[in-house]
């Protein structure tokens, strides 16, 4: 006679590996994160730092410097130089190609007999035009290898592993007992614990402000034009009731949110993290400024554009039957 055994139990024995993997990962993150702190301890104390300046303080702003240098300055270069290609090499053909595209779209729907209002056969050949451009720009841009959406990415992907890898390491070399409470550095009292005043924090948020206002500051009367131009397209867009998303003042409008999340967060941050955010605002805002400089001195030597062709605005004239031509009578 079978007899029940009850509810049949799984052991963690029955997952094999799960729980090991988890415990390595975390033991792995753990010496990667003390080892770092260590070296860091250690590259403060073997630097030729002059007595007069705080060694790990000076440490931590030397740090930011050579690291952006290395790891974030040329991912910046390339993107600006893949940005440079794509206005250069690829919207010039694509304006000096619109005219041709206007036409052969309208001898296109010519032959298919499209048949409309005056309206409907506008908007069908304006959606048409820029199908057709859309095609084309994305065949030059993977052509000369200047995506936008990996231009846009892959600087500030490369950045945020440095940028986090840093903070984690100093917070951690913050936690008690530490060398870093018995250093001051400005507002700081101590390293490892928050500003007092916020003086740091309140400048962080500042400097990250101007970092995202500053390419307004500079902007070229080219570059004003063209944004009034976009600006005056999108009111006629929302006029007509358009739905339009704007990615650039969106991208603009989080990082304005992220300079005011910055002050609260630096505010109860160990004051060596805050001391290391600064210093990578800073240097953003200076290679901020020289890629402006950058940016401008190209355009004075590069020759003028072509101006941006517009979209026909008379709609085609579609033939739905052909006339013929009355017989005079005498």
């Amino acid at each position: 006679m079978l007899r029940y055994a009850g509810p049949r139990i799984l052991h963690k024995s029955t997952r094999p590996g799960r729980a090991v993997v988890g415990q390595g990962r975390r033991r792995f993150f753990r010496e990667a994160i003390q080892g770092a702190s260590d070296g860091f301890l250690d590259l403060a104390q073997a630097l030729p730092i002059p007595p007069s300046l705080p060694p790990y303080s000076t440490t931590i702003i030397l740090l930011t410097v050579v690291t952006r240098l290395a790891l974030t300055v040329p991912f910046s270069v390339w993107a600006k130089k893949r940005q440079w290609r794509a206005e250069e090499l690829v919207a010039p053909v694509v304006i000096a190609e619109q005219p041709k595209v206007q036409e052969r779209i309208l001898n296109e729907m010519r032959q298919e007999r499209v048949r409309g209002s005056k309206d409907e056969l506008r908007e069908q050949f304006t959606k048409r035009v820029q199908k057709a451009l859309k095609a084309r720009r994305s065949e030059l841009l993977a052509k000369h290898h200047c995506n936008p959406i990996a231009t846009m990415l892959i600087p500030p992907v490369t950045q945020l592993p440095v940028f986090a890898g840093t903070s984690i390491m100093l917070s951690n070399i913050s936690q008690p007992p530490t060398v870093f409470d018995s250093e001051s550095f400005l507002t700081l009292t101590s390293l490892s614990h928050a500003d007092p005043t916020a003086t740091l924090p309140i400048v962080l948020g500042l400097i990250t402000l101007a970092n995202v206002e500053s390419s307004r500051w500079f902007m070229s009367p080219a570059g004003v034009a063209r944004e009034r131009q976009e600006e005056k397209r999108v009111a006629e867009k929302r006029a007509q009731g358009h739905l339009v998303i704007e990615p650039r003042k969106i991208v603009q409008f989080g990082l304005r949110t992220l300079s005011v999340g910055r002050i609260l967060i630096g505010a109860v941050v160990p004051g060596g993290v805050v001391l290391y955010w600064v210093s990578s605002a800073t240097f953003g805002l200076f290679q901020t400024w020289v890629f402006d400089w950058w940016e401008r001195r190209r355009a004075r030597l590069r020759p003028a554009p072509i101006p941006n062709a517009t979209l026909a605005k008379a709609a085609p004239v579609v033939p739905s039957k052909p006339t013929k031509k009355k017989k005079a009578t005498s």
